[in-house]
């Protein structure tokens, strides 16, 4: 297994930086996900781990050798496209044993070696059609066993799964997880979908505009997001985030926004009359049926899922609130909501973004 690091590694097309001095190590093993919003660097990023692209200044090495200036085929790396890239002339069996016949390895050793992954992969038999006479699912599965069969340091995979519809995506973040845990190799998985990034990592990298703003395990970065845009980034629905003012009162502190105002406890590095953002995951956004909520709101329209059910509420002056609520409720549109915050589940952010407190109590 491989170990990969990253050192101040910057690109720049021109005048334009893309990579702003990246710092990063990809355990032995991980299954690491590079997330972020499209533009954000990602696969450029992936692309110079691969030796497609070459970086403008910094270091990449693997297990501790520096790669700079080596090629993609030195670098002992596979990497699985969006596009399959499979050669739609040869058989699914020809498309795996190709890149070890360039190897020269011997005709039973290839045999055994592409039977092993198609039997790994579910794709046996599939073995002797083209690449047109298979679905996107099955497709994809023979580019990750192309992947395979050269016994890489590391898998590299650029948005494969964004190709295919909703319910494949679900049943291939499920094979790859399993590929995963059976053959225990390092990944590094690019996707702009958070709930692939969620689902698949064992450490999430979160990259805005070229830059890293947080790295860590799914759930750390879901409980403890170090900045509002990971708070906003990673979820879904989305974390509700209203822009707010601090203020201290002579019954104590309070966060104001158009009628709203929360109590909460002195937070350390918040004065008064601060500009600051709250975020509160609309889980923890509760329904008063007593009407002693903290704010009156208006649902704006429902989504009813059979097992949950998603609200989306409307105050004036403020961005739309989302709640999520189990099972099913019987709130139509236009009903009137009184809804309670969870302060020990309510994030505070300052007025740069930047991660003031996880977690209040009034």
């Amino acid at each position: 297994m491989t170990v990969i690091q990253l050192k101040q590694v910057r690109k720049s097309y021109g005048n334009v930086e893309v990579l702003h001095g990246i710092d990063l190590e990809v355990g032995s093993g991980e299954f690491c996900v590079f997330v972020g919003p499209s533009g954000c660097g990602k696969s450029t990023l992936l692309r110079a781990i691969a030796g497609l692209d070459d970086v403008t200044s910094g270091i990449i090495e693997i297990d501790g050798e520096i790669v700079n200036g080596t090629t993609a085929s030195e670098r002992g790396l596979a990497m699985v496209f969006q596009s399959y890239a499979l050669y739609p002339h040869m058989s699914v069996y020809k498309n795996m044993a190709f890149g070890l016949e360039n190897a020269k390895l011997p005709k039973a050793e290839i045999d055994r070696i592409v039977r092993s992954t198609a039997e790994l992969l579910q794709i046996t038999d599939y073995l002797d059609r083209k690449p047109k006479a298979l679905s996107g699912g099955q497709r994809q599965r023979v580019a990750i066993g192309r992947a395979i069969v050269r016994n890489p340091k590391a898998f590299l995979f650029d948005e494969p799964l964004s190709n295919l519809d909703a319910e494949l995506r679900v049943t291939m973040r499920k094979e790859l997880s399993a590929l995963h845990a059976k053959i225990g190799d390092t990944m590094i998985y690019v996707t702009h979908d958070q709930v692939e990034a969620m689902t698949l990592a064992d450490k999430i990298v979160v990259l805005q505009s070229g830059r890293i703003e947080q790295v860590g395990a799914p759930l750390d970065l879901y409980n403890y997001p170090q900045n509002a845009f990971v708070a906003g980034f990673i979820g879904s629905p989305r974390m509700n985030l209203i822009e707010a003012t601090a203020e201290e009162g002579p019954d104590g502190w309070c966060l104001k926004a158009q009628n709203l105002s929360l109590p909460i406890h002195k937070v350390d590095s918040l004065s008064d009359g601060a500009i600051c953002t709250f975020g509160i995951r609309p889980e923890h956004v509760q329904i008063d049926p007593g009407g002693n909520g903290d704010i009156i709101t208006q649902v704006a329209f429902t989504e009813q899922l059979g097992g949950q059910t998603f609200l989306y509420c409307d105050v004036k002056g403020l961005p739309q609130i989302t709640v999520h609520q189990t099972g099913q409720l019987p709130i139509t549109k236009g009903q009137t909501l009184h809804l309670k915050f969870n302060r020990k589940d309510m994030h505070l952010f300052d007025a740069d973004g930047q991660m003031l407190a996880n977690g209040m109590v009034e």
